[in-house]
Order: C-alpha cells, then structure tokens, then sequence
C-alpha cells in the first residue's frame, strides 16, 4: 500500500475519532457505544479510527450520523475522494476546506526525522507566523472558490511547529529564494512580523534555514516548491494539484535538485543579512 493512501487513511481515521469524541450532549462517545448505535462490531470502529480500514461512503454517512454530526459528511466524504490517486487536485482535497490538507500533513510530518524544504515564493510553513499562515490561506481560498476554514486551518499549521521543540534529532532544513521574502502577499506589517520571525530561527539546532539571494549564480532555475521527508516521500505542488511521490527515483531527483539549488544559497549570519535587507525594503523605518 503506497505511502500516500495509507497516510490519508490515517488522518481520515483521527478525524472519525474527533469526530467521536466531540459527539454532542456533553460525554464523549465510547467506541462501544457507537458501535452499537450503528449495528457495528465494535472491531470496525477501531480500524476505521485506526487507518487499518477503509471507509466506504455509506460508513462515513452512518458514523456522521451516529455521532450527532450529520453535518460532516461531505467534509469525510471529501477526504474518501483523496484517496484516488497520488495526484491530489486542490479542486479536491480542498472541498471541505484547508484543515483537512493540514491534518493529512501534520500526520505525515510526524513521521519523519529530516525534512527538507525548497519554497521559490513563500516562507515554509514550519516557519510562518499565523497572521502570515492566515493570509496565505486566505489568498488560496480565494482563487480556488473553496470553503473559508481560516481559523482552523491556521491552528492545524502552527500545531505542525511544534515538531521544531520536540527534539531527538530532528531537523528541518529551510531552502528559500530571496524573492520569497519581499512577495507582500500579506500586509507590509504582518511581512516584516514573519522576517523577525525568521531572523530568531538562525542558528537554531533543530532548523537550517538557507536563503538563496536573487543575484546569486544558479546552476539550475528556481522552480515550483517541494518537500523532501526522510528521503521517502517527495511532497511537490503545482496550480492544479499536489504530487505525493514514494517511488526511490523521484526521491532521488528531487534530492539531487535540493542539492543544487543550495550550492547557491547563504547561511548564518549572511542570510541573516538577507533577511535584514528584505525587512528594511518593506519597512525602512
């Protein structure tokens, strides 16, 4: 079973599970109890929530149901269609919203030890501040006509950080354009925020950040942004979709263009200079 599918099989069991817990009338639904509700054996509720079975969309119709929530079934039915295929359409994956995308994430990078970002035209997202995160969402709602979950969203982001303080060798390593830092995708003063932000993380243990300047020689053209987990999994977006790559050749040509791309960047105190020159070109004050 691919990695992708299983992963999304597990955020879509974490949600059941949520959705369980969280079951009106002020006591949390036992598995028991539900499945009893549903004329369920009580072994069904736990591999469903346990990603070690998948769902159908009569089973999702029925748990909605059984916990009171009715409501939530085209956001689970939402995430059943994601498992189609590795290539994961935003038209898709965002029907219910972009708190789903961010659970599936925050299971996948709590997986993993290494993680390995190149982004061309944002700050990477185990990096934003939330007012920055809100606006970039905001941005990504607007031109994919999708539901606003904002706020959750947001939450589902910034709970992926605290990967960054959780230790044991952890360590992510932040590739990112100098362009990245002036796009005013968001207000001037939530920018400047996010780049003070980013200055406090140079030289922490657990995060290499490495800036590539816009007048430095690149042996290769910066292009759209990808991420590399554990040199197993190759995350790369584009407008229309997500691409989830496990297969060792995909692997190893992105590694190879991550590689490259950082024979150009700065590290330490010269990206700290970077980022002080894009802060002073938002706000020279």
């Amino acid at each position: 079973m691919s990695t992708d599918f299983q992963q999304a099989r597990e955020a879509l069991g974490l949600r059941l599970r949520e959705l369980r817990l969280s079951a009106p009338g002020g006591s949390r639904l036992t598995g028991t109890q539900l499945a009893q509700r549903l004329g369920w054996p009580h072994s069904k509720i736990y591999k469903l929530e346990n990603g070690r079975q998948t769902a159908t969309g009569e089973d999702l119709k029925a748990w909605a149901d059984g916990v009171g929530q009715p409501d939530a079934y085209d956001e689970l039915h939402a995430r059943l269609k994601g498992f189609e295929s590795r290539i994961r359409s935003w038209r898709r994956q965002l029907a219910a919203g972009h708190r789903p995308v961010q659970d599936s994430w925050n299971l996948e990078v709590s997986r993993s030890t290494v993680i390995r970002a190149w982004e061309e035209a944002v700050i990477p997202g185990m990096l934003q501040t939330a007012e920055y995160a809100r606006h970039v969402f905001l941005r990504y709602a607007e031109l994919q006509g999708t539901v606003r979950d904002t706020d959750a969203a947001v939450r589902a982001r910034l709970k992926r950080q605290d990967w960054l303080y959780e230790g044991g060798g952890r360590t992510f390593h932040a590739l990112v354009w100098e362009a990245a830092l002036h796009a005013l995708i968001c207000p001037p003063a939530v920018l400047v925020g996010q780049l003070d932000r980013l200055m406090g993380m140079v030289g922490m243990d657990t995060v290499e950040l490495a800036i590539i300047p816009l007048g430095a020689s690149l042996r290769i053209p910066p292009a759209n942004g990808f991420w590399i987990l554990d040199e197993r999994l190759v995350v790369a977006e584009d407008w229309h979709a997500e691409l989830w790559l496990d297969d060792a050749e995909s692997t190893t040509t992105y590694l190879r263009v991550w590689n490259t791309l950082r024979e150009s960047a700065v590290h330490g105190p010269e990206a700290q200079n970077v980022i002080s020159r894009a802060r002073r070109a938002v706000s020279p004050l």
